[in-house]
């Protein structure tokens, strides 16, 4: 059990830093004087840099069979990168380090990923116990970055972010490593994964319902400033999203269940259409802040279900790689289009606009979903029963 204790301490820090990138970047950018096109131009940047660094990292680390070496260089990395991105005053060298973070920072997520799925599975514990810790940290630092911002600036991150990255790094060097499968990684298998019908079906519902869940992710920041609110509001919608997160994934043994996955799927999809198309018709900032509260029947049900979903249908020596096409799906490709995409309908319309164009998408995606489970979930609960 010593090992889930350092994994569920790694996903709290990890998770952490990324409550201070994600969510704030964005805010940080208009602080700096950027317009939504600029603003969704450089993150879309930042997603093409991601749509590279991960399947790299990916693939080193399923070649060397190895997740905790390689997180150890990733920490090291991005902990200097965030560091200087923050502490910056070169307009040059903040958008250089911007990208050198996307490089070293959004590889760790699907390794990390990786990491508590196969740790859970060998503990013979619940993935959801330890990427409970994840949301915790995401949820306290959320709330602490919102408040930092606001009574010292953006340069209180740079000092923050260095911080929590070498308590990183002290506790990477006691994680257990994730147990490799006995299978040579080969180039066949994942062709195999790859052109299964059902695979790819699979990750094309992923794309579409990720999309909007994105440019959410990347704006609600602008449209609580344009609604009136300050940094620390951002923080505390970020706080209730990623709390309400906690009591999912700490339940996942629970609800979560084997052949489930696509209906869990679709659930979390509808209430997706849901949430934004509340958003849209918001003008009080705190209400849009504690609508986030909805992200407990959105994200932790989708994502959590899409990775027992993708785990089952892949090939155990490809699973790092596999858990990096889904990140690359949710997080990376998707990332692209919500920032490109986003800022210009932002910019062009504004956030009610956006919302509403944001909640069709979802309720397409849920249709779509819904389709799948008619297909494949019916089949499979049948073979079971």
């Amino acid at each position: 059990m010593k090992a889930a204790y350092t994994v569920k301490s790694f996903n709290f820090l990890f998770f952490a830093l990324l409550a201070m990138f994600i969510p704030f970047l964005p805010l940080y950018f208009s602080d700096q004087g950027l317009s939504e096109t600029q603003i969704g131009t450089i993150l879309g940047i930042g997603g093409f840099i991601t749509l590279i660094a991960q399947p790299l990292w990916g693939m080193i680390s399923d070649r060397l069979r190895t997740v905790r070496k390689v997180l150890l260089l990733l920490v090291i990395c991005c902990t200097v990168t965030g560091y200087s991105l923050f502490s910056s005053n070169n307009y040059a060298l903040i958008l250089l380090f911007v990208m050198l973070t996307y490089f070293f920072l959004m590889p760790i997520d699907p390794l990390t990923e990786s990491l508590n799925f196969r740790v859970a599975e060998s503990e013979g514990i619940s993935y959801g116990s330890l990427r409970t810790y994840g949301a915790l940290g995401y949820a306290v630092m959320s709330l602490a970055a919102g408040f930092l911002m606001t009574e010292f600036g953006s340069r209180s991150l740079g000092f923050t972010f260095a911080i929590i990255g070498v308590i990183s790094l002290i506790v990477t060097f006691f994680m257990p490593d994730a147990p490799v499968s006995g299978k040579p990684v080969t180039i066949q298998s994942l062709k195999n994964f790859l052109s299964n019908r059902e695979t790819l079906l699979f990750l094309i519902l992923v794309f579409i319902s990720s999309i909007p869940a994105r440019m959410n992710d990347t704006y609600l920041g602008l449209y609580i400033k344009d609604l009136g609110g300050k940094p620390d509001l951002l923080g505390l919608a970020w706080f209730l999203a990623a709390g309400s997160e906690i009591l999912v994934f700490s339940l996942s043994f629970w609800w979560l269940r084997k052949d489930k996955e696509l209906a869990i799927i679709t659930f979390a999809g509808a209430f997706y259409f849901v949430r934004f198309f509340i958003s849209a018709w918001i003008k009080d900032p705190n209400w849009l802040a504690y609508l986030q509260l909805l992200q407990l029947l959105t994200f932790p049900l989708f994502y959590t279900a899409a990775i027992q979903y993708l785990y089952n249908i892949v090939p155990v020596e490809w699973r790092a790689t596999g858990q990096t096409v889904l990140a690359l799906l949710f997080f990376g490709v998707s990332g692209i289009l919500a920032s490109f995409v986003g800022g210009a309908l932002y910019q062009a319309f504004g956030g009610h606009t956006m919302y509403l164009s944001i909640s069709i998408m979802s309720l397409i995606g849920t249709l779509f979903g819904l389709l799948l489970y008619r297909r494949y979930g019916r089949k499979k609960t049948g073979e079971v029963s």
